[in-house]
């Protein structure tokens, strides 16, 4: 057993390789006492095995990417609602101004940075707040936004055009729940008939004058807008909305959506 025990650990501790194992082995059963044993042992060179080939560290074959959440899946996009002339492949900044409105004229103004109206947004005083229209800056109807009178959600349509008739109807909106403490609104494009899922979702805080625009379920932001407080704001109850449309985001779009949710928390406040 002392042999036995005594190769094994001369074995592990000089890392012989397996030729030379063997020449030591030898050496070791031809011992005839201890003393010849713990010479061999000492006087037996030490022998690392080398590395076959050095350790290098392999580049990965593709860099690593993070991998989306299966919890928040990426939604695509539709290509534009409205039109592809409503969609840039840069974020777009509006400026919304809302005005006291008068028989004649909209209270909405939508601006560009540079000041150029690009939308307007006529109302009617005789339907009160039921009804506006979305006009481009040449005054040609772009959508038509009516509020559906006995709804327990506040749901909202629009339409292509100056139309209400269902074959022109763009997308619903609607409260996402009866009971809310913030605006969650749930968007729905014409072909969602089922509202299983919607395609659009706005979160908005009334009391901090801002709202998120989101694709889907997801949270992939599409748009924002928060309140510009400014002295007319103050004095003459002219509010200034600055919006941001992200890249590919159909911009009449998410004007119509401001519009409405405008409405509803007008609504809430009174």
């Amino acid at each position: 057993y002392k042999f036995i025990f005594i190769l094994c650990l001369t074995l592990i501790k000089h890392n012989l390789l397996i030729t030379n194992r063997l020449k030591y082995i030898d050496l070791i059963f031809q011992s005839s006492n201890t003393l010849d044993l713990i010479i061999i042992i000492m006087a037996y060179p030490y022998q690392p095995q080398p590395m076959a080939y050095p350790y290098e560290p392999q580049p990965m074959a593709y860099p690593y990417q993070p991998q989306p959440s299966p919890s928040d899946p990426m939604l695509p996009l539709p290509a534009s609602i409205y039109g592809p002339q409503y969609c840039a492949p840069y974020a777009i900044d509006l400026t919304i101004v809302r005005k006291v409105m008068t028989i004649s004229d909209g209270n909405f103004a939508v601006t560009d940075v540079n000041g150029n109206m690009v939308f307007n947004v006529k109302g009617s005083l005789v339907t009160l707040r039921d009804r506006r229209v979305l006009l481009d800056a040449a005054g040609n109807p772009i959508t038509t936004l009516r509020r559906k009178i006995v709804t327990m959600h506040d749901r909202w349509e629009a339409f292509r055009g100056e139309s209400t008739e269902a074959k022109d109807l763009i997308f619903t909106l609607k409260r996402s729940s009866l009971i809310q403490f913030k605006t969650k609104l749930h968007v729905f494009l014409a072909g969602n008939t089922k509202e299983d899922v919607c395609d659009f979702k706005v979160k908005g805080s009334w009391l901090e004058r801002s709202c998120m625009i989101y694709a889907g379920e997801s949270n992939n932001i599409v748009a924002q807008m928060h309140k510009k407080h400014t002295v007319e704001s103050v004095l003459i109850g002219k509010d200034q909305f600055m919006v941001t449309v992200y890249p590919n985001v159909d911009y009449a779009f998410i004007v119509a959506l401001i519009v409405i949710l405008d409405e509803i928390n007008l609504d809430d406040e009174d």
